[in-house]
C-alpha cells in the first residue's frame, strides 16, 4: 500500500508529522481528520528499505493497462453513474477493486483532475495511452448532453465487440503463423543437422552427385558457417521493418499490403470497415455531427490506409457532398453496403444502418474465420508437398543412382 508523508495541527495548535499507510491521499485525510489533526500537507513517501530502480526498469516491469480493463470499466461506470453515485466517489472504489496497479494510478490521476476542477473528459485526455480519441469524444458528449451512464454502456458495447473482432482476427492468424514456423524451423534442422551428416556418406563414395543434392549440400555449408550472421540479419531486418512500420508511411504501405494478403486480408478489411460501422453508428448515436463523427472514427479504426479514406468521406461532407457519393468514392465498401448507406441517408436512420453493415460485416467475418482452415490447408499442403519433394529428391537420388550402378556391376 503507498506510504504517505503528511504535516497537520493537533488541537491545541502545535504543529505534527509523520507517515501513514493508505490508499490515496483523501484516505490519509480522513485519517487525520478522525485523529483532530488538520492536514495541512499531504504527499507521496518513498518506501524504505527498497532500492531505487531505473526509469526504464519501471517501465519494463509496469503493469500494461489492457482492453479489458477499460472495457470493466466503461460497464462498472455506467452502473454506478445509473445507481446515482457521484463520479468521485465511483472512481475511488473502482481505484480500491481494480487489481491492475497502473490502471489504479490512471484512476488517481482522474481524481485529482476532478479535484482541480477539470471535467472528465478533459482527465481522460490526459491519460492519451488509455483512453482513445473516440472514447474521450463520446465521454464528452455524455457530458454535453447529461447521459453519462448511458454513454458507458455504449461503449461497454462497443469495447467487447472490438474485444471480439481482435480475437477473431487472432484466432484466423494463428493456424498459418503456427505452421509456417514450423516449416522454418523443420528447413533450419534439416540444413543444420540432416543433410551434413548425409554430405559425410556421399562423400565417401567419391562419385559425381546430382545437381539438386549439390544445391542442398551447399545450402547446408552456406547456414552452418554463416548462421550467426543470418541469424543477426533475420533480427536486424525484423527489428528495422518495425521500425519502418512504425513511420507514418510505413504504417499506411503496411497497413495497405495486409488489405491484400491472400485469403487472410479479406477478412482484416470486413474487420475493419465492422469497427467503422459500428464506431460511426454510436457517434450518431451519441448526438456526435457526422463530420466530427468520421474525424474521430478515422483514428480508431486500426487501420491506417482506411483511415484515410475516411478521411476523404469526412472532407467530402465538409463540401457538401452526399454520404453516399463521398462512400463511392472512397472504394473500400461493396456495393450491397453503398446500398445501405443510400437507404440510411435518405431515411435519416443512418445509425441503425451503420449498425446493420456492421452486424453483416462481424458475421462474414465469423464465417470466414471458422472457414479459414478449409481455405489455407491446400496451401499449407502444397508447400509443404513441394519442401518434401525437393528434400526428397536431394538426398535419396544419389543413394538410387549408386544402387543402378551397383546393380549393373
Amino acid at each position: 500500500m503507498p506510504v504517505f508523508a503528511y504535516k497537520g495541527r493537533n488541537p491545541r495548535g502545535e504543529l505534527v508529522q509523520g507517515t501513514l499507510d493508505s490508499a490515496d491521499a483523501s484516505a490519509v485525510a480522513d485519517q487525520l481528520m478522525n485523529s483532530s489533526i488538520t492536514p495541512l500537507e499531504i504527499t507521496s513517501a518513498p518506501v524504505m528499505g527498497k532500492m531505487a530502480q531505473p526509469e526504464w526498469v519501471k517501465r519494463l516491469l509496469e503493469q500494461k493497462v489492457g482492453l479489458i480493463d477499460v472495457l470493466l470499466f466503461s460497464r462498472q461506470m455506467n452502473t454506478l453513474l445509473k445507481a446515482g453515485v457521484p463520479i468521485l466517489r465511483a472512481l475511488a472504489g473502482l481505484q480500491e477493486s481494480t487489481s491492475n496497479r497502473t490502471f489504479a494510478g490512471v484512476l488517481q490521476n482522474l481524481r485529482n483532475s476532478l479535484d482541480a476542477g477539470r471535467e472528465l473528459s478533459v482527465a481522460m485526455r490526459r491519460e492519451g495511452n488509455v483512453f482513445t480519441p473516440f472514447y474521450v469524444s463520446m465521454v464528452r458528449v455524455g457530458e454535453m448532453t447529461g447521459r453519462l451512464d448511458e454513454i458507458f454502456l455504449r461503449l461497454f458495447a462497443h469495447l467487447d465487440f472490438e474485444r471480439q473482432t481482435r480475437e477473431q482476427i487472432k484466432a484466423a492468424l494463428r493456424y498459418p503463423t503456427f505452421v509456417i514456423a514450423a516449416m522454418v524451423i523443420a528447413i533450419v534442422i534439416i540444413n543444420i543437422f540432416v543433410i551434413p551428416a548425409f554430405a559425410k556418406v556421399y562423400a565417401g563414395f567419391g562419385a559425381e552427385l546430382p545437381l539438386m543434392t549439390r544445391i542442398l549440400i551447399a545450402s547446408s555449408d552456406f547456414t552452418v558457417r554463416y548462421w550467426p550472421a543470418m541469424l543477426a540479419g533475420a533480427v536486424g531486418g525484423f527489428a528495422a521493418l518495425r521500425m519502418y512500420i512504425q513511420t507514418p508511411n510505413g504504417r499506411y504501405r503496411w497497413d495497405k499490403f495486409k488489405l491484400r494478403m491472400p485469403v487472410v486480408g479479406s477478412i482484416v478489411r470486413k474487420a475493419t470497415l465492422a469497427r467503422f460501422a459500428r464506431s460511426l453508428s454510436l457517434a450518431v448515436k451519441s448526438g456526435v455531427p457526422i463530420v466530427q463523427g468520421l474525424s474521430v472514427v478515422a483514428k480508431v479504426v486500426d487501420n491506417d490506409y482506411i483511415g484515410q479514406r475516411i478521411e476523404q468521406m469526412r472532407d467530402g461532407v465538409e463540401r457538401g457532398e452526399t454520404i453516399l457519393r463521398t462512400a463511392m468514392s472512397a472504394g473500400v465498401f461493396t456495393p450491397v453496403v453503398l446500398q445501405m448507406v443510400a437507404v440510411g441517408e435518405e431515411t435519416g436512420a443512418i445509425d441503425e444502418l451503420m449498425d446493420e453493415i456492421a452486424e453483416m460485416y462481424d458475421r462474414e467475418v465469423e464465417y470466414e474465420v471458422k472457414n479459414l482452415s478449409a481455405q489455407i490447408e491446400p496451401i499449407l499442403i502444397v508447400g509443404i508437398g513441394i519442401l518434401v519433394l525437393i528434400l526428397a529428391l536431394g538426398v535419396f537420388l544419389p543413394i538410387w543412382d549408386l544402387s543402378r550402378v551397383a546393380l549393373h556391376k
